[in-house]
C-alpha cells in the first residue's frame, strides 16, 4: 500500500468526527462537508510524519476552516445553506456522527448557536461538545486559554437560557462534592444518580484521557457508570477556592476534579490532568 493510500485510510478513520465538529460549528451539513474536504486538501499539502496526534491536528484544521467560513457568513449576514438539522440517515452508518446528532443536535440548540458570535460558538462547541482543551482552542481563536474559557462560558450561559443558575453557596457545594466522593468510593450507582443532574456532562482533558478517562460522557446514568468506584484515591479539595476533588501521587497533583452544581445536583464535572494547567490552579486539600 502506498503512502498516499495509508494517509487516506487514516483520514477516513476520523472523517465522521471531523464532519460532526464542522456541522456543530456551522449548522450546515453541506458547509461541513466543504470544511472536511478542505482539511483533506491541507493534509495532503502539509502532512508530516512527525504529527503524533492526527485526530487532534485534523480537528484543529477543520475548526480553523469552519471558523473562517462562519466569520465570512456573519460578515455577509447569511443564513446556513441547509436546513439546520439533517436526517440521521444522511451520514449512513457513521455511529459517531449519529450519536452526536441524537445527543447534541436539535433545532432549538442550533437556533441558539446561530445567535452566538463566531468565536463563542467555536469555543463552546469544541470544549463542551468535543472536550477539546482550552489550551488547544486558544490559538484557533487567537486568544489566551483563559480568554477562550470565558468565550465558552458566555456561550454556555446563552445556550442554557432559562436553566437554573449555578449554585453559589460554597458550603452547600462542599457537601455535594463530599457526597459524590463517598458514593463513588462505595460504588453506589443509585446514590450517584441522586447527586447527578439527569443531563450532567463529564469532560476530561487530553492528558486525563491518556490516563484512561473517557473524553466526554453525557447523562447521569453514563457518568455514574463511568465513575462508580473510581474516586477511591481522590480527596476533597478547593480548586481555585471552589470545592472540588484532587488525586495526588507522591504528594504531586495528578488530576483535579472541578464541579458545577445547580439546585443541589452536579451538572458538570471536568477532569484536569494537564500538568501545565494544574500548575495554574490554586489547590488546597481539605479534611473530610
Amino acid at each position: 500500500m502506498s503512502e498516499h493510500d495509508l494517509l487516506t485510510d487514516r483520514f477516513e478513520e476520523h472523517r465522521g468526527h471531523l464532519r460532526a465538529v464542522a456541522h456543530q460549528i456551522l449548522g450546515s451539513a453541506a458547509e461541513a462537508d466543504d470544511a472536511v474536504q478542505e482539511a483533506w486538501l491541507r493534509l495532503n499539502r502539509s502532512y508530516s510524519s512527525e504529527v503524533e496526534n492526527l485526530r487532534g491536528w485534523l480537528t484543529t484544521v477543520v475548526a480553523r476552516v469552519a471558523l473562517t467560513m462562519l466569520r465570512s457568513r456573519t460578515a455577509r449576514s447569511e443564513d446556513p445553506l441547509d436546513a439546520p438539522v439533517p436526517h440521521l440517515a444522511e451520514h449512513g452508518d457513521d455511529p459517531e456522527h449519529q450519536a452526536i446528532l441524537s445527543d447534541s443536535v436539535g433545532l432549538a440548540l442550533l437556533v441558539v448557536l446561530d445567535t452566538l458570535p463566531p468565536n463563542e460558538r467555536l469555543a463552546f462547541v469544541l470544549h463542551d461538545m468535543f472536550a477539546v482543551p482550552f489550551e488547544e482552542i486558544a490559538p484557533i481563536v487567537d486568544r489566551t486559554p483563559a480568554a477562550a474559557r470565558k468565550l465558552a462560558s458566555r456561550a454556555r450561559r446563552r445556550v442554557q437560557g432559562a436553566a437554573p443558575s449555578p449554585d453559589t453557596d460554597l458550603g452547600r457545594q462542599r457537601e455535594i462534592v463530599r457526597a459524590f466522593l463517598a458514593a463513588s468510593r462505595r460504588g453506589d450507582f443509585n446514590a450517584l444518580l441522586e447527586i447527578l443532574h439527569p443531563d450532567a456532562v463529564l469532560r476530561a482533558d487530553r492528558a486525563a484521557t491518556v490516563m484512561g478517562a473517557s473524553g466526554l460522557v453525557h447523562g447521569a446514568s453514563a457518568i455514574a457508570d463511568t465513575l462508580s468506584g473510581r474516586a477511591v484515591h481522590a480527596r476533597l479539595a478547593l480548586i481555585d477556592g471552589v470545592p472540588g476533588a484532587l488525586w495526588t501521587q507522591a504528594d504531586r497533583p495528578r488530576v483535579a476534579f472541578t464541579f458545577t452544581t445547580s439546585a443541589g445536583r452536579i451538572t458538570e464535572i471536568d477532569l484536569i490532568a494537564n500538568s501545565e494547567h494544574l500548575r495554574t490552579l490554586e489547590l488546597v486539600l481539605l479534611n473530610e
